[in-house]
């Protein structure tokens, strides 16, 4: 008892810095940058492109979870809140019908292939460990609120569905349609996250281990910049959309 409201205690904390936690990573990042060099320089251009790229996939799958996750959902669930919990409704259906926490796989996921992407085994390993480590006791925060408020309701819930692992043979449909105006409005940030982390990944390996001139590297690894270029145009976009217009507006999303 003693031990979980530790966890509890912790999640809080981590709860509300959770949106900066994931910075913690730049550090051995940039070391393991270094080691990636190495690699590249050891197996040539194609393999180190051919890694990136399913990298890439892997953080696109992650953030298409989210987006699965938060398309079907009402409002006042499933948001960015970091200041308290919140819960208008308990979600039972879609994606959190197979899966507790499709969010925070989601979000696994695309860090994930940020990490795949350097190519280092340690820091794959190193950011999995520390992405547990502290969702555990989110999770575990998240789940007192919300046996309190909703007790054996989501006792019930939470008795047949796996925490982390999806089981897609409990998968029941959603009750709401698919919303793409309330995954506009509410996801953009973790797309324009992804295309900034490729492109400074790559731009440190090239232009700062590999020595290359901007200009050369800019040609050559064009796709990363236009990556970069459309997350920012979608993230300037859809934020000034979100806060000056109701274009993005859903009635009960």
């Amino acid at each position: 008892m003693k031990m979980n409201k530790k966890l509890v205690e912790q999640g809080a904390f981590l709860f509300r810095w959770r949106s900066f936690l994931p910075l913690l990573l730049i550090f051995p990042g940039i070391v393991a940058i270094s080691d990636s060099a190495v690699i590249e320089q050891k197996y040539g251009d194609f393999y180190e492109d051919s890694w990136v790229l399913l990298g890439f996939i892997i953080s696109m799958i992650g953030l298409a979870v989210r987006w699965v996750t938060v398309g079907f959902v009402p409002a006042g669930t499933s948001g960015r809140n970091t200041k308290s919990q919140r819960a208008n409704h308990l979600n039972t259906d879609g994606m959190y019908s197979v899966c507790k926490n499709p969010l925070y796989l989601g979000n696994f996921v695309t860090i994930l292939g940020i990490l795949v992407s350097v190519k280092v085994w340690w820091l794959v390993l190193l950011g999995s460990l520390a992405y547990w480590l502290y969702i555990e006791r989110i999770i575990a925060t998240e789940e007192n609120f919300l046996i309190e408020t909703y007790g054996d309701e989501y006792t019930e819930w939470a008795s047949r569905t796996p925490i982390f692992v999806p089981n897609f043979k409990l998968w029941q449909a959603p009750h709401m349609k698919f919303s793409l105006r309330t995954v506009l409005r509410r996801e953009y940030n973790g797309f324009m996250a992804v295309c900034a982390a490729f492109f400074f990944t790559e731009m440190i390996l090239d232009v700062f281990m590999e020595r290359e001139v901007i200009p050369y590297w800019l040609m050559e690894d064009w796709p990363w910049t236009f990556l970069f270029v459309l997350g920012l145009v979608t993230f300037v976009t859809l934020r000034t959309l979100k806060r000056h217009t109701r274009l993005l507006r859903v009635e009960g999303r």
